[in-house]
């Protein structure tokens, strides 16, 4: 898929229009993975509207957010930058061709002291 594409389609998938951004980076200040990303949310807002998806695919970012909407809640202009991560992590899922995690997968990693809407966050965002 080119990069026109791409970007049609995350902004279909998202609903998102990152035109609206006037990266004043109250997303990125309110993050509480903010030092465990490469890109930051204000920066997949404005990689999305130029085009430049590419490296948003293969970042850990993707996996980094919490999709705790925290962005989203500080956002003066409600661009809704956790969308646009989900839609990007979605094509990379889709474009690898498998999920980061499996059902089987869980009980391994569970614990009394993770919360439950981690847990369903978790199954959410990595069996898409």
């Amino acid at each position: 898929m080119n990069s026109k594409n791409l970007q049609d389609e995350l902004l279909r998938r998202s609903g998102v229009n990152p035109k609206k951004c006037m990266r004043c980076g109250k997303c990125s200040a309110t993050c509480p993975a903010y030092d465990e990303m490469e890109f930051h949310p204000h920066q997949f807002v404005y990689m999305v509207e130029t085009g430049d998806i590419k490296p948003l695919l293969s970042s850990e970012s993707l996996y980094r957010c919490l999709t705790c909407f925290a962005c989203v809640d500080r956002c003066p202009r409600g661009v809704e930058p956790a969308k646009l991560v989900e839609a990007v992590r979605l094509s990379a899922i889709r474009a690898q061709g498998n999920n980061r995690i499996t059902p089987d997968d869980i009980p391994a990693i569970l614990d009394e002291d993770i919360p439950q809407q981690a847990i369903v966050s978790a199954f959410r965002k990595y069996t898409k």
